[in-house]
């Protein structure tokens, strides 16, 4: 059963929501703040995080840039800040995913799903090799001959779906909606965005790819 810890520090949107997560067959624990949510998740590692971003002493960036410093857990953040630029800095911190509050159970239940898929797929996934790059998803890990190459999770997001689906012609909307999740299906701007980032670090020659090929006006193939 997947283990999710849910970090919160509103007490009756703590409960309500592990009510809720239990009912739909996960196991929930649940911390009020940073330090607890990191002292839960190095004691019993759980499988999923849900974050909240505005919580006192420690927010939710402090927990994350900690966490990431040992953990891989997949981390979907919730937060009442509608800017973009909180989304921006929680994803560079190491979120995999994030929701504005008030947010509705049926989509955070199906981002919720979409890690899973992700983290199952991860641990399935042998070492790819493109030329000189070796891409090996289970260790989160992309070296270009000898040295390391780092991918955002986004990135890494983005990377899975084409990995899973070698050959493949996947749609605009069907990328953003597995990457960036319900309501991004038409941000044709992040995926250019994220896909150039892609190309600039896995082809050799990102201005001619030949791995992660564009079909204009239909969408985008990965040829291993």
């Amino acid at each position: 059963m997947t283990r999710v810890l849910v970090v919160d520090d509103e007490p009756d949107f703590r409960r309500a929501l592990a009510v809720t997560l239990r009912s739909h067959g996960y196991t929930v624990v649940a911390a009020a703040d940073g330090d607890e949510a990191l002292q839960l998740a190095a004691e019993v590692p759980p499988d999923l995080v849900v974050l909240d971003l505005g919580l006192p002493v420690l927010d939710g960036i402090g927990v994350l840039t900690r966490l990431r410093a040992w953990s891989t857990v997949p981390v979907l953040v919730l937060s009442g800040r509608s800017d973009s630029a909180d989304k921006v800095d929680a994803l560079d911190a190491g979120a995999d995913d994030y929701v504005t509050k008030p947010f509705g159970i049926d989509e955070l239940l199906a981002r919720l799903r979409v890690m899973e898929r992700r983290v199952s797929s991860d641990a399935e996934s042998a070492p790819v090799s493109l030329g000189n790059v070796r891409i090996d998803a289970g260790a989160r890990r992309v070296t270009v001959g000898a040295e390391e190459v780092r991918l955002t999770p986004t990135e890494w997001h983005l990377l899975d779906v084409f990995l899973r689906s070698p050959g493949r012609l996947l749609s605009q909307r069907e990328l953003l909606a597995e990457v960036w999740g319900p309501g991004y299906e038409t941000a044709q701007g992040n995926l250019r965005l994220y896909m150039a980032q892609l190309r600039r670090k896995l082809e050799a020659d990102p201005s001619r790819p030949v791995h992660f090929v564009n079909e204009p006006g239909l969408g985008y193939r990965f040829q291993p």
